[in-house]
């Protein structure tokens, strides 16, 4: 399960909610689908530099609520709001619905988002930068930020190779069979003269105890998950975190204590 199963669809009505909160018909619900498709294929390519991370889209009666999570809000609200206005006309010619709301929620540590962390490794490939080097400073930025593990792995003629080869580097834990460890993945790929380098990333954010708030749009879910769960929890973070010590040191007791029996055979 964990090679073949997407981690994020794994861990769907558990600890993650859905992106797309709608409900529809056997009659309309493919046509529905398909326009979703569309708006976060044209927003992505809309707003190509805007540091995304996932499009959340809402319906109700007429009305469509688009939320975009990004870690440059910035760049797509633009001065004095005008760019969120041309992209509110654009996406009404695109679904022709009068009814659309935008809204935009910031990402406070993008260190910690798998869209974001393969979006940038994705950008360095392609402006060259040697595919080690920046996985490296991707990992050691999730871990300074508080990550408990992070796993890349990269596909493909790495460094203009004849031979197409993948490579994984990870530090940390990400455990993907364990449904209550908040893990956030992503698959991009980077277009290079010697073409495309696939890219997956898996961030490990720790477990979630107590019941969590399934609306994508809550920000106490994805990027808010470690500060949360660190003041929620206080002194209980570290007693768990020290079950291993107490494992270890328990091993070393029960070493020399039998160092001491074999003392008294002998």
């Amino acid at each position: 399960m964990g090679q073949k199963t997407n981690p994020i669809g794994a861990r769907l009505g558990i600890i993650r909610g859905w992106e797309s909160n709608w409900f529809g018909s056997k009659k309309d619900y493919s046509t529905k689908l398909i326009e979703d498709h569309k708006i976060r294929t044209y927003l992505m390519a809309r707003i190509n530099k805007g540091g995304i991370s996932k499009i959340v889209i809402e319906r109700t009666l007429g009305k469509l609520i688009v939320t975009i999570h990004t870690s440059k809000p910035g760049i797509i609200i633009g001065k004095g709001g005008g760019e969120v206005d041309r992209i509110k006309e654009e996406l009404k010619k695109l679904t022709g619905k009068d009814d659309v709301q935008i809204n935009i929620l910031e990402i406070r540590r993008p260190e910690l988002d798998a869209n974001i962390v393969a979006d940038t490794i994705a950008k360095q490939i392609e402006n060259r930068i040697n595919y080690k080097r920046a996985i490296k400073m991707a990992i050691a930025s999730a871990l300074r930020m508080g990550a408990e593990g992070i796993k890349v792995k990269v596909s493909g003629r790495l460094g203009g190779a004849e031979i197409a080869r993948s490579e994984e580097i990870k530090q940390g834990r990400t455990p993907l069979h364990t449904l209550r460890m908040d893990i956030d993945y992503a698959n991009l790929f980077a277009q290079t003269v010697y073409g495309k380098i696939g890219i997956k990333v898996w961030i490990c954010k720790g477990e979630v105890l107590a019941k969590r708030d399934l609306n994508p749009n809550f920000l106490g879910g994805k990027e808010g998950s470690m500060g949360d769960r660190r003041e929620s929890r206080g002194d209980d973070r570290r007693d768990f975190r020290g079950g291993g010590d107490r494992n270890r040191g328990g091993g070393g007791d029960r070493n020399r204590g039998g160092g001491e029996r074999r003392d008294r055979r002998n």
